[in-house]
């Protein structure tokens, strides 16, 4: 399961179309979850098994990182987390890696990465079995 976690809902649409018009035999019958905020995102997370968080650091209500913060607490399987922000600036880059962060991509992204940052990200957790 990948929660999307985007305040904009083009941005959303696009990810959703990108991803589920994907070839990549590791997307197959991926199943997408979507919050338009960190409020709704922590719910989420709460209550479902979530693998990959595509995260947004701009958000209406905070930083899109302190959910990758906070997974550090949880009990239990943590999702991987793919930071997706309009900021390239190399500080801001690498604070999103140093939160522990599998990936980082620019906005706006080319749909090719996306895919196989999603796709490498999950198929290492289910060789591993996370």
């Amino acid at each position: 399961m990948v929660l999307v976690v985007e305040d904009e809902e083009p941005n959303r649409v696009l990810l959703r179309a990108v991803l589920s018009r994907a070839s990549d035999e590791r997307l197959r019958g991926l199943v997408l979850l979507e919050a338009a905020e960190l409020v709704t995102a922590r719910a989420i997370l709460e209550t479902n098994r979530v693998d990959l968080v595509l995260l947004d650091v701009r958000l209406p209500d905070g930083n899109g990182l302190s959910l990758v913060w906070d997974s550090a607490d949880r009990r239990g399987p943590t999702p991987a987390f793919v930071v997706l922000s309009a900021s390239v600036l190399p500080d801001e880059r690498a604070t999103a890696l140093a939160t522990g962060a599998s990936a980082f991509l620019a906005k706006p992204y080319r749909p090719a990465e996306l895919i196989e940052a999603v796709a490498s990200i999950l198929g290492a957790r289910t060789a591993t079995g996370e």
